[in-house]
């Protein structure tokens, strides 16, 4: 039997209700959206912006600021090369994810901007303080993840965004790890908002948002068709267009409405509230093993995923070691390289992420196993 503990990477199982929507999907929206007016196209148009209304509606947007795109890496990726297209100097905090400092890092590396690093403290006061301090007057942008993907770390981000709107800066949230666990809104501060749409929106694999509050254009880094202005040689410059160039994937933005219409009927306080006591029962496991190593602090808050290491042991046998048991972990680096630095976790962690489908039971039991594991040196 698979017990999946790797939600922060892709939610599974998905509901049955975003089952069916993709089924329907295939069977009703064959058409291209925004392309032809035949019933085929019309429907399918209908469809997408069904499904762009009701992401708008669950972030508190406008639907034509709402961008469906491949996952949350292309959405980073969008906003940051979009809005530092000019040049100037970013922010991002240490927490973040490849696929927020890599585009910085490589437009850095080409010359076309420069960057600081804002170390998020497990101390709110002090974190908000570095925040202030790597701003500079040529600063356009600061990329903060609403919820590390490593440890779960929640940053102080809605103190960071006031900042930003004070001194009339884009704040860019990552969300794929908050997103449908916290209920984040667009006038919390943030000025773009990139999640996926496969982790806490159950949606499929391959979707992702982008949503904007206009105020800072984004200049479009992929052209191509948008099924509208189709005589001009240039890329329509508001979004959706701008930013959905090619046959957008109806089955993903279906499977996300679907995905997020679960959400509101489960209820986001009950699933978080769920995903907590899980992960607390795993931690009072672990906290009875030898060397056990919990990367969190309890000065800080935690989004619902645990990293751990037990004594030496490299953290890619002890998930093979779980693998062969059934257990899904993921272990090495997370893509994370930033946070992994911070860490100082040189061989990197292990990664258990619950879901609402998981159970505390199943959760109690990992522990106890790792337990058996450590004390036998069964690896």
């Amino acid at each position: 039997m698979m017990i999946n503990f790797d939600n922060a990477a892709t939610t599974f199982p998905k509901p049955l209700s975003v089952k069916k929507a993709v089924a329907d999907a295939m069977d009703k929206y064959g058409g291209n959206a925004g392309r032809g007016g035949h019933e085929l196209a019309m429907r399918t148009s209908s469809a997408l912006y069904s499904a762009r209304e009701t992401v708008a509606d669950f972030f508190g947007a406008s639907p034509e600021n709402v961008v469906f795109t491949l996952n949350c890496t292309y959405a980073l990726n969008f906003a940051i090369q979009g809005i530092m297209s000019g040049g100037g100097h970013i922010v991002i905090s240490s927490l973040e994810h490849n696929s927020a400092s890599r585009p910085v890092a490589e437009l850095a590396r080409s010359g076309k901007i420069t960057f600081s690093i804002a170390e998020v403290s497990t101390e709110n006061e002090l974190t908000i303080e570095n925040f202030r301090s790597a701003i500079r007057s040529n600063t356009k942008a600061v990329v903060c993840t609403l919820a590390g993907n490593v440890t779960g770390q929640i940053p102080p981000w809605k103190e960071i965004a006031e900042i930003c709107r004070e001194k009339n800066i884009c704040f860019i949230a990552d969300g794929a790890q908050a997103c449908g666990i916290y209920d984040i809104k667009m006038s919390d501060g943030i000025n773009i908002l990139c999640s996926a749409g496969h982790k806490g929106l159950y949606g499929i694999t391959g979707t992702g948002i982008l949503i904007t509050d206009g105020k800072y254009p984004l200049k479009p880094i992929i052209q191509g068709g948008t099924g509208s202005s189709s005589l001009s040689l240039f890329q329509p410059q508001l979004p959706p267009e701008s930013l959905e160039s090619g046959t957008p994937c109806i089955i993903g933005a279906m499977s996300v409405k679907a995905g997020i219409e679960f959400l509101k009927n489960k209820g986001m306080n009950k699933i978080s509230d769920h995903e907590q006591r899980v992960c607390q029962q795993f931690i009072n496991g672990l906290n009875k093993i030898p060397d056990a190593v919990v990367y969190r602090s309890k000065q800080a808050e935690y989004a619902p995923v645990v990293s751990f290491n037990i004594g030496e042991l490299p953290p890619e046998v002890l998930a093979d070691v779980l693998a062969e048991r059934g257990y899904c972990l993921r272990a090495g680096y997370h893509c994370a390289a930033l946070a992994h630095a911070q860490l100082g976790t040189k061989k990197g962690t292990i990664r258990f992420s619950p879901s609402v489908f998981s159970r505390e039971s199943d959760a109690l039991a990992l522990a106890e196993y790792i337990k058996f594991v450590k004390i036998s040196g069964k690896y």
